[in-house]
């Protein structure tokens, strides 16, 4: 069902199976197959890629990926060239991926980036985690292997494998492999001076 013929666009070559639903203002092209009961809600782009059964996509630019059954994907997430995902996925709010492989029952909610990675099967992916996938001269890959939790704010820094069970603290920034089950934490400690917020801010306002 096209909800609004008058304000979407869908290729000659496009491929749409039974039971789907696609909201007004989307644009879909290139060799893109949309599989049994997805629904494309307003305002989305999708080019050259495949659509797993059950999916829903909410306002996000897609190209040249795949996304398997019953996966979420956005609102306002881009995936790039080389992305596949699998089912029961979550890729949520302000999210990027390009040529990540992202497992099945994985989370990565809201503002990641997913560069050049391969993450196994229930991780979970925290609020505003980077993939740092670019030294300034080569692109590099990281590895995260099944159950993995990855918290909000951590750095991970490519070439590195994060082996199965793992958790990484929020705020750490990793820059080796990470073993079965460990528990790893690298943020600086709060240093906490009492009672000294106002006579800061006076010292300040005299300057």
């Amino acid at each position: 069902m096209i909800k609004d013929k008058n304000s979407t666009f869908i290729d000659d070559k496009v491929k749409i199976g039974d039971n789907v639903i696609i909201y007004e203002n989307n644009r879909i092209e290139g060799d893109s197959v949309i599989g049994d009961n997805v629904t494309i809600f307003p305002n989305s782009y999708i080019s050259d890629s495949i659509i797993g059964k059950g999916t829903k996509i909410y306002s996000s630019f897609i190209e040249k990926s795949e996304i398997g059954a019953c996966s979420m994907i956005g609102p306002f997430a881009h995936l790039r060239t080389g992305s596949k995902i699998g089912d029961f996925v979550r890729i949520g709010n302000f999210c990027e991926t390009k040529n990540a492989e992202i497992g099945s029952n994985t989370k990565v909610s809201h503002l990641a980036y997913v560069g050049d990675a391969k993450i196994g099967k229930r991780c979970n992916v925290g609020c505003g985690a980077i993939f740092v996938n670019f030294n300034g001269k080569i692109k590099q890959k990281t590895v995260v292997e099944d159950g993995v939790f990855i918290g909000s704010n951590v750095n991970v820094i490519a070439p590195v494998v994060i082996r199965s069970g793992a958790y990484v603290c929020a705020g750490t920034t990793i820059d080796s492999d990470v073993d079965k089950d460990d528990f790893v934490i690298g943020r600086v400690r709060q240093e906490v001076k009492r009672g000294k917020a106002t006579k800061y801010l006076e010292e300040k306002s005299e300057q």
